[in-house]
């Protein structure tokens, strides 16, 4: 019997808030966390907006020798998993085997604004003027290279980089590191700042982004008629897995059980989704199925809802082949119409919003839905939040390249 994995301490940092506390009441109140850019002038930009982290604060969270050799993207990983870690209550500097403990944090970019940096600096005042923090700063694996080395973590410790799916996979492969008794304890998550002059501007030469310029916070519309691409975010979730019973042991509080992690690709296109969602699908049944559930078991979805006009309509098909008739009472809702979309972070924040669902028996809305398009023919809980008891919840994740990841939370 596979051993039970649980979820003591959780954390995010976002454009709603970097307290769990105001993320939550951000959310459940149907705040957008979408205005314009304002860490560079993005005026010449096709897009100026995005879900930009304005209230984050580096010095409240180290000292300047350590500013200086994280990126943005690592700082949020690490102040994210602060808090996740003091919630937990675990002391890891006293734990007695740090070979049983890890990390696994994703990132779909990582220092983006690093490489960007060091770049203009290459052209503008020659090699020798490079910094030789560069490469430790950039790598997709310096979150978790770096959350190992603060904390003394000598378990299993790896980055995933599979896009939007990244966080979502970092979390499933750390529950399947606890579950073979590779390790008891597991920093997961995911962590990116891609909002930055490069990443605005490919995203937006893709045509991926919204370019509701007049009215930003309502750019993102997961579901709606009118929606016209995603928001670009940034932003970490993290999350602390630890073994059921370890987790009794030394009395910590468990917030939720993980049940379940489906794993699937299209195979398909590097930036479409399969029309049909048959790769997506895969997942969501993969996950059910390891978490030993039907689909009638499932009261909500978290789900990956960007707000692009074919991937909305292939997750719908996806659900609806799925959860068949139970897609007629299931909830969705889409975090990104509030957030806007956090990229390889965004499976993190979202799922640390599944458990607090379960926690508090609030189903987050969809906000911005004003007009559900016919082809989505499910219940996204337009606008305003729902009470609902949910005692099992399922988190979708896909990513560009057709990574899907499907992770099942239940109330424990």
């Amino acid at each position: 019997m596979a051993r039970r994995v649980v979820v003591t301490g959780m954390s995010v940092v976002t454009a709603l808030g970097c307290d769990l506390s105001e993320f939550w009441d951000n959310i459940c109140s149907g705040k957008s966390g979408v205005s314009r850019l304002e860490r560079f002038d993005p005026s010449e930009f096709k897009v100026n907006f995005g879900g930009e982290i304005k209230d984050f604060h580096p010095e409240e969270h180290f000292d300047p020798k350590e500013m200086k050799r994280l990126d943005r993207f690592c700082q949020f990983a690490m102040a994210a998993a602060d808090k996740a870690i003091k919630q937990s209550g675990i002391d890891f500097k006293s734990y007695t085997d740090p070979y049983r403990c890890g990390v696994i944090v994703g990132s779909g970019i990582g220092g983006l604004n690093e490489i960007e940096e060091q770049h203009a600096r290459l052209f503008d005042r020659g090699p020798s003027r490079v910094s030789p923090f560069m490469i430790p700063k950039l790598m997709v694996n310096a979150a978790s290279g770096n959350l190992s080395v603060y904390y003394g973590l000598k378990g299993p410790s790896s980055a995933v980089a599979t896009a939007c799916a990244s966080a979502s996979n970092a979390i499933g492969d750390a529950f399947r590191v606890i579950q073979s008794d590779m390790a008891d304890v597991m920093i997961a998550g995911g962590s990116e700042a891609a909002i930055t002059p490069m990443g605005l501007s490919g995203f937006a030469r893709m045509g991926a982004l919204s370019t509701r310029l007049d009215s930003p916070e309502c750019a993102s519309r997961p579901f709606d008629r009118d929606r016209d691409g995603f928001v670009l975010s940034e932003g970490a979730g993290v999350v602390l897995l630890e073994e059921y019973e370890h987790a009794k042991a030394r009395g910590a509080e468990i917030l939720a059980e993980v049940l379940g992690y489906g794993m699937s690709s299209d195979g398909n296109h590097m930036t479409a989704p399969d029309p049909e969602g048959a790769g997506a699908a895969r997942a969501m049944a993969n996950s059910l199925r390891d978490a030993k559930l039907n689909p009638s078991q499932i009261q909500y979805i978290n789900a990956h809802g960007t707000s692009t006009p074919l991937g909305d309509k292939a997750e719908s098909n996806a659900i609806m082949t799925v959860f068949g008739e139970e897609s007629k009472t299931v909830c969705v809702s889409s975090t990104k119409s509030q957030l806007g979309h956090l990229l390889g972070a965004s499976g993190g924040v979202e799922f640390v919003v599944g458990v607090m669902t379960c926690l508090q028996g609030i189903i987050p809305p969809t906000i911005n839905l004003d007009n559900q398009d016919p082809d989505c023919k499910l219940d996204y809980v337009p606008n305003v939040a729902r009470e609902r008891e949910v005692k099992c919840m399922l988190s979708n994740s896909f990513g560009f390249g057709g990574h899907n990841a499907c992770l099942v939370v239940g109330r424990i």
